[in-house]
């Protein structure tokens, strides 16, 4: 046994049940032992004992989820934390709340903003800019570039401001008073 605290390893347990049960994203044992370990929760060899011992008794289990193996809490595990969750400490609760925040958000930005390129011949390429919500297309834009400098400097400040671009793009779109160039 790693740790003879039977406080301390209820909490770390408990710990692990609410990472699992609170994150907007699901983990797999390599993920979810690099958030711990940045957190300086808990050792690695103590993740790794405890995610076992609760998959033993059946608080969580492991599911094939996109192809990767991830952690989803099972009944007994949410009726555990429910009766023991307020043993996490609120400081630790209040920092994997942000960080759940912080991962959402940053995921939420990367899977609705695309910026792709292809080489076309001549050294021409071709971008494409995308805006998604929910798998589904709410702008395309395919612009021919010259070089790869311009195309590194499109995708870039789209990836940076997609919603000020796009309101841009629109605005000259549906503006009676823009006139064509003569």
């Amino acid at each position: 046994m790693f740790i003879e605290n039977t406080e301390e390893l209820a909490q770390n347990k408990l710990l692990l049940l609410y990472l699992i049960k609170s994150a907007a994203t699901v983990f797999t044992n390599t993920e979810i032992t690099e958030f711990v370990l940045e957190k300086n929760y808990m050792n690695f060899f103590l993740v790794q004992q405890y995610l076992s011992e609760l998959v033993e008794s059946n608080f969580i289990e492991i599911i094939n989820k996109n192809s990767k193996e991830v952690y989803s809490i099972l009944e007994k595990g949410e009726i555990a934390l429910s009766y023991f969750e307020d043993r996490i400490p609120n400081k630790i609760k209040e920092e994997l709340n942000k960080e759940f925040n912080r991962i959402e958000k940053k995921n939420k930005i990367e899977t609705q903003v695309v910026a792709d390129y292809f080489e076309k011949e001549n050294n021409q390429y071709v971008v494409n800019l995308k805006l998604m919500e929910n798998e589904d297309t709410l702008f395309s834009l395919y612009l021919d570039v010259a070089t790869k400098k311009q195309v590194d400097l499109i995708c870039n400040r789209w990836k940076e401001n997609p919603e000020f671009i796009y309101q841009n793009i629109i605005n000259i779109l549906t503006n009676e008073k823009t006139t064509p160039l003569e």
